[in-house]
């Protein structure tokens, strides 16, 4: 393929990208779903196993070997920009007075189905080898745990916006608690991939794990205070601060990749050590411009990740894996995360919405899956089920909440008191009594 071909074909699969993962979201969000839900369905419809096997020439048209490299380019790009700007907005002095329960519901919500999926791990071990995991390594095993634990903290806060429950009790503690998970999460998941396949890395886990901690330190103690001088104490531009800040979290990405971790952990990274304004807040200019840029981007992540789902590659115990792993993946987030809020002194109502938003997975878990399946921690078929259940999860939310709402609604109607009729009155004891108007 000529040069001008590649680039006629990369823009034809941009174009293609662009409009069928943005009509997806918005047929998504007129189902009262997460726009992010209808991109990643598109990504996996264009994929090899639904455009591939519906339509063979038009994919291979569309998406020719001779292009992956840029579609991978502009994927990793997305996901470094995305990320970036969840670190940025991770802010864990919204605990607030509610502390107590959002640590206790995110250390449960973590604990619980990390458990439960390494366990199942250890447990169903002739069923991984028949899902392409013939040998399960310590990493793999810690990667399950994690697999099953992840919450996805942006589609979580646009589903509490969507719902008006940003401002509610469940609301908050919810969103504080994703973020405390999400750093628990993130650090050991970084743990598992140092165990896995870093694809031709000569360093052992010993060395990355000490140049992965060295570097955070870097970051922490060198890298912000130069960033706070910068941005404090010069009067820059807002497009040259974007671009500055734009550099800076892929340097940082392309460290944690020499490294031999992923990515995702010099973006998170990155976003984590750029200072606020001033006065606390973020800046509306920069978070704009990433929010802008990553909607975008975002799409062809989900294509890319989406070429690695095989549905043709499932068999009866790939499907019987699906359920069982999905019906974990609910039962032990909402579970863990509503007994959590319960003991925290929520009422019931409040801990069953918090634990059913625990639930939500979406990009976030995808992500996740996706640097364990670069690092060769889960085979393609395990890929695949991993992929389908953080779609479904994130399905459920919805309807959970809908259910857990009308479940609190004819409680009320319970417990509230019978009418009076016209023309009685209570009396002090709560019996029926005639007035005086009826006694006369």
């Amino acid at each position: 393929m000529s040069p001008d071909e590649t680039v006629m074909h990369i823009l034809l699969a941009t174009a293609l990208i662009l409009v069928v993962a943005h009509a997806a979201g918005w047929a998504a969000q007129r189902l009262k779903q997460p726009y992010i839900v209808g991109q990643l369905t598109a990504g996996i419809a264009l994929g090899p196993s639904l455009l591939g096997t519906v339509w063979p020439d038009g994919h291979d048209f569309m998406f020719p070997r001779e292009i992956d490299t840029a579609l991978t380019g502009f994927a990793q790009l997305a996901l470094v920009l995305f990320l970036f700007a969840v670190g940025y907005e991770l802010d864990l002095k919204v605990l607030g007075d509610r502390a107590r329960s959002a640590v206790t519901v995110a250390v449960a919500a973590f604990v619980v189905p990390m458990a439960t999926g390494s366990g199942c791990a250890l447990l169903f071990r002739d069923q991984l080898r028949d899902l392409g995991m013939p040998d399960l390594t310590p990493a793999q095993v810690v990667f399950a745990g994690v697999a099953l634990s992840i919450t996805a903290v942006p589609v979580l806060t646009a589903i509490v916006r969507e719902n008006d429950m940003s401002h509610t009790v469940p609301g908050v503690v919810a969103i504080s608690a994703a973020g405390l998970l999400d750093v628990i999460g993130w650090t050991v998941l970084a743990g598992a991939l140092l165990g896995g396949d870093t694809g031709g890395q000569s360093l052992g886990w010993g060395w990355r794990a000490l140049l992965g901690i060295g570097f955070v330190a870097l970051m922490l103690v060198a890298a912000r205070p130069v960033l706070r001088r910068l941005l404090w104490r010069t009067s820059m531009e807002p497009s040259l601060r974007l671009a500055l800040l734009a550099s800076f979290a892929v340097a940082s990405a392309a460290v944690t990749h020499a490294i031999g971790l992923h990515v995702i952990f010099g973006a998170l990274l990155a976003g984590a050590v750029v200072p606020r304004e001033e006065d606390g807040t973020l800046d509306p200019d920069l978070l704009r411009a990433l929010h802008t840029v990553s909607y975008l981007l975002v799409p062809f992540f989900f294509v890319v990740s989406g070429k690695a789902v095989a549905l043709n590659s499932m068999d009866a115990t790939g499907w019987a894996a699906l359920v069982v792993v999905t019906a974990l993946a609910v039962v032990t987030k909402v579970g863990s995360g509503t007994v959590a809020a319960r003991s925290s002194g929520l009422d019931r109502t409040d801990s069953w919405t918090v634990g059913v938003l625990m639930s939500t997975r979406g990009l976030t878990e995808l992500i996740a899956l996706n640097a364990g399946y670069q690092a060769g921690l889960v085979s393609e078929p395990v890929y695949t089920v991993l992929v389908f259940m953080a779609l479904a999860t994130t399905l459920f939310t919805q309807p959970l909440l809908i259910l857990v709402r009308r479940w609190a609604d004819r409680a009320r109607d319970r417990l509230a008191p019978p009418p009076v009729e016209p023309g009685l009155r209570q009396s002090q004891d709560g019996a029926s009594a005639a007035s005086p108007a009826d006694m006369s």
